[in-house]
Formats: structure tokens, C-alpha cells, sequence
């Protein structure tokens, strides 16, 4: 397979669980609708659809906060078991144009339709034959992105959302990229995002007058990503192969902890349980960081991360000291975990459509 021919197809469903409940339950359209825990029990919101993020409503929010945002909000408590059904019958319709899919959740998939000859081969065609399928069969609405490669295409199944298509052939990249915000480029963060804005980066466009040196020098290795992706290049196959991408424990404490040594205590335990549910994946793993996880007592959470080729308590440790002084209030969950390397995004890979 010539890299000149490569086209990706990113599929997303436009709020999901919510888009299954609505589609069983008609009389719901258009009202605010969410998906998730009571309120009256600490619950969180999973999904909603858009008229719910209308008042600011989003997912991982607290219920009740959202409660109180949307007096009319509607939560609904979620049916894994639907969504399981409806996902797999999205599946079966991607099937039909490829064996080449990488799955990242229940209604969201990366499609390798480089090699087929279905709608005369256009990626184009494909995805749009996939929105109507889903539509028609599954009675939701599924947003997609073509493009030639998966972090181009991710973007592009977020452009026009809801309902609808965008694509980016290979003499449109250059353009195109030059003029998108740094904020959507993956793994930059708030705290990357106020460098680079101290620095007047605003797109990558703006990105791409820093050498690899210079960008490494400033953001560590994250600038030899940011170098490739600021000039629209990502050599990432579509793994087939389910490859799990981190794998991590948490616990939600029935009692808050109140300080950042009682977080600190609980870390032992939890990274046995780490190592064992590692050990029972029964699969080689190849640590590329570890992170913690923090839901601090008002629901807001944090995440810190850092590079690391073996598990490490003392490493666990500051991380959670990082984490914890960011919110500073009692905690209500921990999480310990770990992410496995990834191919570097070095090569850039030009098809045509």
C-alpha cells in the first residue's frame, strides 16, 4: 500500500447515549437531556444533547450542578446494554466498507478505507453512505471526518458537528492547517496552551516558525510532536488489534480525604492494585508515563502526567502533590495509572482522493 493513496475516516455519533434515549423516546426531542447519575446521590452527567449544553451543561458535571444550570434538564440513567447494541450494529455498517477499524469508545472509530473500491474509492462517498446508513438503521445522527491521516481527520469530524461531514484532501491540508488554533491539537493542555500564548503562539500557522530544536528546548518532547502536527503530519497506522492505550485503577472514597498526606497514604494500595490488573491484562506493556487522577470534593478533576518507563511509587507521589495543589479541597476519588508508548509522529503521509 503507497502512502499516496491513504484516506481516513473518523466517525463520531453526536451525543450518543443521549441521541439512543431520544431516538426510544420521541417525545423528548428537542428538550434538554442528559445522561447520567441522580442527583441526589453525587451522580455525574456522561452526555448530553445540545440543547442541554446550551446552559453550560457538559459531560463529567456534577448532576446537580447541572440541576442547577437547567432546572428542565431531564437525566436519564444510562443503559449500557442499548448503547452496547447500537454501537455494534454502527460496526457491522463500517464493516461493510472496511475490515480496517480502530474502535476508541462505543460510538467513535477511526476507518481505513484506503484500499477499497466502493464508491468508486472516495473517502468522501464512503463516509457519506455511513452517515445515511446510521441514520436510517440506528435512527442517530454520526458526524465524520476524512482526511489523510487520524489526527487531520479527528479534527475534521469535529468541524461541522452536529450531523454533518467535513473534508480535508491533500492540497487543502497546508492551508487549512496553517490557520487552526493550537488549542486543538491533541495533548496541548491549559498549562501549554498559556506558554505558547506568553510566547504569541495562536495557530499553527504561528507554530511552524519555531525550528524542532527551538520547539524541544521550550516544550521537552512534546515539541518533536508539536513540530509534526503543526504541519499537519501523523504516520499512525489504524490499529485493528484493539491495542489498549493506558490501563489504570481508581477507588471513590465514601469519605472525602481532607489532606493531601491522607492521599498520599492510600497510594501503596492502590498501585498494588495497579501491578495486578497490569499482570491480568496478560498482554506485554510498555510504559511511556504514568499519571494520577484526582476528583477533587466539588467534582472538578485533574489529571498529571509524566514520562516514565517503569512503575514508581515516589513518582506516583509527586504527581499526586501536583495534582492535589491545584484544587487544595478534600478528595472524593484517586486514580493511578499508566499509558503505553505510541509510534512517534514523525513521518508525513500525502495521498490522493
Amino acid at each position: 500500500m503507497s502512502d499516496d493513496t491513504r484516506k481516513i475516516i473518523h466517525c463520531d455519533c453526536d451525543c450518543f447515549y443521549a441521541a439512543i434515549e431520544i431516538r426510544d423516546d420521541p417525545s423528548l426531542a428537542g428538550l434538554p437531556v442528559a445522561v447520567g447519575g441522580s442527583e441526589d446521590r453525587r451522580g455525574v452527567i456522561a452526555t448530553c444533547n445540545y440543547e442541554a449544553r446550551q446552559y453550560g451543561i457538559h459531560s463529567a458535571m456534577a448532576s446537580a450542578t447541572a440541576k442547577r444550570k437547567c432546572r428542565d434538564l431531564i437525566i436519564i440513567p444510562g443503559n449500557m446494554e442499548k448503547y452496547r447494541a447500537a454501537s455494534q450494529q454502527m460496526h457491522q455498517i463500517f464493516r461493510e466498507y472496511t475490515d480496517i477499524i480502530e474502535p476508541l469508545s462505543l460510538d467513535e472509530a477511526f476507518l481505513d478505507v484506503t484500499g477499497t473500491t466502493i464508491c468508486q474509492g472516495s473517502g468522501t462517498l464512503i463516509a457519506q453512505e455511513i452517515r445515511q446508513k446510521v441514520r436510517q438503521e440506528i435512527g442517530i445522527t454520526l458526524s465524520a471526518g476524512v482526511a489523510p491521516n487520524k489526527f487531520l481527520a479527528k479534527i475534521a469530524s469535529d468541524w461541522d458537528k452536529p450531523d454533518g461531514q467535513f473534508v480535508i484532501t491533500p492540497d487543502k491540508v497546508e492551508a487549512f492547517i496553517l490557520k487552526l488554533p493550537i488549542g486543538k491539537l491533541f495533548g496541548v493542555g491549559k498549562v501549554t496552551a498559556r506558554k505558547m500564548d506568553l510566547l504569541g503562539i495562536e495557530n499553527c500557522g504561528d507554530l511552524q516558525d519555531y525550528s524542532n530544536f527551538e520547539l524541544v528546548e521550550m516544550f521537552g518532547s512534546f515539541g518533536e510532536a508539536l513540530y509534526n502536527l503543526c504541519r499537519g503530519i501523523d504516520e499512525r497506522v489504524v490499529q485493528t488489534e484493539g491495542r489498549r492505550k493506558s490501563i489504570s485503577v481508581e477507588h471513590t472514597f465514601p469519605e472525602d480525604l481532607p489532606s493531601l498526606e491522607s492521599c498520599l497514604d492510600t497510594l501503596p494500595e492502590l498501585l498494588v492494585m495497579l501491578e495486578q490488573r497490569i499482570e491480568n491484562s496478560k498482554k506485554k506493556v510498555t510504559i511511556g508515563k504514568q499519571f494520577v487522577k484526582i476528583k477533587f470534593n466539588d467534582f472538578i478533576s485533574t489529571t498529571v502526567e509524566q514520562n516514565a518507563n517503569t512503575l514508581d511509587l515516589d513518582t506516583f507521589k509527586t504527581l499526586c502533590k501536583t495534582g492535589f495543589e491545584r484544587g487544595n479541597k478534600p478528595v472524593r476519588l484517586l486514580g493511578l495509572g499508566v499509558r503505553m508508548k505510541e509510534a512517534p509522529l514523525y513521518t508525513q503521509l500525502e495521498f490522493s482522493y
